[in-house]
């Protein structure tokens, strides 16, 4: 814990750490980046779950995963660096806060998530790309997709006032 905590001051006390704190703009400059790029991420990613549960269903799944898949891969050219500087500013705090932390789970899960859908049910989308209903594993998935993606918004909210 003690090494951890090292590496969390080293990274604190780092120019671009320092730059993030003590600038006026900075810091909400980024801010602003990650959340633009979460936008598009999020974005992307609701809009497909929305369509394999059921809503647009003449919009051709496999296509339209294809074209959100690139704006949601996309997105993360923003939302890491611009995470990763936020997270800079303020390591310590960040690393203690269980809020953060619950963030980080809830990312995760959201990505191993996405991970078996692509893995079990997608992989049959030629059957269910048009027309007929995804089937349950499908909609369940693209429903704790959106939930998921929700607690990480609500926890990207609640970092400001816990």
């Amino acid at each position: 814990m003690a090494q951890g905590a090292g590496v969390l001051d080293a990274l604190a006390a780092t120019p671009l750490a320092g730059a993030m704190r003590e600038s006026a703009w900075l810091y909400p400059i980024v801010e602003i980046v990650h959340i633009a790029g979460f936008s598009v991420l999020v974005g992307s990613v609701v809009l497909f779950d929305l369509r394999v549960l059921g809503c647009a269903t003449s919009l051709p799944l496999a296509a339209l995963g294809r074209h959100l898949l690139r704006w949601a891969l996309a997105s993360l050219v923003l939302v890491i660096p611009a995470g990763l500087l936020l997270f800079s500013a303020h390591p310590g705090e960040l690393a203690a806060n269980p809020v953060f932390l619950l963030k980080l789970t809830l990312i995760a899960l959201a990505g191993c998530n996405a991970l078996a859908f692509h893995l079990l049910p997608y992989r049959s989308v030629a059957g269910w790309d048009r027309e007929r209903a995804a089937p349950l594993l499908a909609r369940l998935g693209a429903g704790l997709s959106i939930l998921l993606w929700l607690g990480v918004i609500s926890c990207g909210r609640m970092l400001a006032y816990v």
